[in-house]
């Protein structure tokens, strides 16, 4: 799991395309013991797992499946990535759960400054937009960010300059693909309530939840 405070921009120093998957090489000064082999590093918010750790460099693979869902596709040697490790127990818990799990990819479709921040709209997938509620958490490229607005499937959010500095989010364009992630918990609640409304909401309903007591 995640939080989405990016740690490191990384680059990609080569990729090695197989059969059934690419092989990432990620250069990141978050080596050190601080990437081991068999450690989950999420990519631009993408899980991976590294497989091999050398010198300055860690190798992670992506399955087609992966690329297929998510912006790796678009990656190639010299690109710019946003890195994270997985958080350890007992460590400061930055900004939201963040899975690593791609719901899919959005795109940017306005970009403007405001004052010393940047104003970022993007159109998300049909199927994230239905988790998410305005002044709530979304992970774009695996940046924790706040929802500003929503009009359908169309997000406002905010990058202000220390994020801007920190991550990759300045390097992108108008219709850039952006990976998305919506909230984990809007998840669990939507899922919640589909399965009471299929359920009924009954006194046997109220008793269960505690909105009614027995004599």
């Amino acid at each position: 799991m995640f939080t989405g405070i990016i740690e490191d921009i990384g680059k990609i120093v080569g990729i090695n395309r197989t059969g059934g998957k690419w092989e990432l090489k990620i250069a990141t000064k978050l080596l050190n013991g601080g990437v081991r082999e068999g450690d989950s590093v999420a990519i631009d918010g993408v899980c991976l797992t590294a497989t091999k750790v050398e010198n300055d460099m860690f190798h992670a693979d992506a399955s087609f499946e992966t690329l297929k869902l998510t912006t790796l596709q678009h990656k190639k040697a010299g690109s710019r990535v946003n890195i994270e490790r997985a958080i350890s127990a007992g460590g400061r818990f930055g900004g939201h759960f963040v899975m690593g799990h791609i719901d899919g990819m959005g795109t940017i479709v306005n970009m403007k400054k405001e004052g010393d921040s940047i104003k970022l709209e993007v159109e998300i997938p049909p199927d994230a937009s239905q988790y998410l509620v305005k002044k709530g958490s979304i992970a774009i490229d695996g940046i924790s960010l706040t929802v500003n607005e929503q009009h359908g499937n169309i997000i406002t959010v905010n990058i202000i300059p220390y994020t801007a500095s920190k991550t990759t989010i300045v390097d992108r364009s108008l219709r850039d693909k952006v990976n998305i992630e919506a909230d984990i918990i809007g998840k669990y609640i939507l899922s919640f309530v589909n399965k009471d409304q299929r359920k009924g909401v009954d006194m046997n309903f109220l008793y269960e939840h505690g909105f009614a007591k027995g004599d």
